[in-house]
This record gives C-alpha cells, sequence and structure tokens, in this order.
C-alpha cells in the first residue's frame, strides 16, 4: 500500500468514526448533556460536520459531563493558560514553515531555454 493509500484510508476511516460519533452524540449524547437542547432538533444537521472534525474532543467532554469530572462553573471560561503556549507554537510553526519554504526549491533546468509568449493571432493590443 502507498502512502497516498494510506493517507486516504487513514482519512476515511477518520471520517466514518466522526459520522458514527455524530450519530450517537446527537441522537443520544446532546440530551443529555445539555438542558438547552432539548426538543431542538433543527440545527442538529448543522453541527455534524464538526463533529467530523472534532470527534476525539466530543467524545472526551461528552465522557467528562456524563462521568460527573466537568466543572460547571469552569465549563464557560476559557483555558487562558493554554493560550500563551498556543500562540508561541503557532509563531514558531509559521516561521519555520516559511524557514522550510526558503530554503526547498525547486531547481530550474540549466539548459531550458525560455520562451517569448505572443497574443493570439486577431486579438487587439
Amino acid at each position: 500500500m502507498s502512502v497516498a493509500a494510506t493517507l486516504i484510508w487513514l482519512v476515511q476511516a477518520y471520517a466514518m468514526i466522526g459520522g458514527i460519533v455524530a450519530a450517537l452524540f446527537l441522537t443520544i449524547g446532546m440530551d443529555r448533556i445539555d438542558e438547552d437542547a432539548r426538543g431542538a432538533y433543527a440545527f442538529r444537521p448543522l453541527l455534524i460536520p464538526a463533529i467530523l472534525l472534532i470527534w476525539p474532543l466530543v467524545l472526551w467532554r461528552w465522557w467528562r459531563e456524563e462521568t460527573g469530572m466537568a466543572h460547571a462553573e469552569a465549563r464557560h471560561s476559557p483555558p487562558r493558560r493554554a493560550h500563551g503556549v498556543a500562540a508561541l507554537l503557532l509563531g514558531l510553526v509559521i516561521a519555520l514553515t516559511l524557514a522550510v519554504s526558503f530554503t526547498i526549491r525547486q531547481t530550474w533546468p540549466a539548459d531550458a531555454v525560455p520562451v517569448r509568449l505572443d497574443a493570439p493571432q486577431g486579438a487587439e493590443p
């Protein structure tokens, strides 16, 4: 199996698991962990793309809510301690990406002759 086929298989498996989690969470889990979502079925299909992408986080939060490990007062407070670390890592990743992109360049063949492109016949200048 080639690298591309393996990557495609992994993405498909991730999406399949995400689809199963989305179906379970939107039919069973949402009513159990969020009182305000009970009976509100019109917006649930809008959540499917997000759940497909972040299903590990959805499972983790669902598990924490079900087991009572989640603190109600900390539910809506942002994780501010992680913001600084995330900002530094993002800046580092951007800088490294630029550095690598400037150092790894495609080489142009030395024997390639430049060709002048002319306007098509009958075109007005």
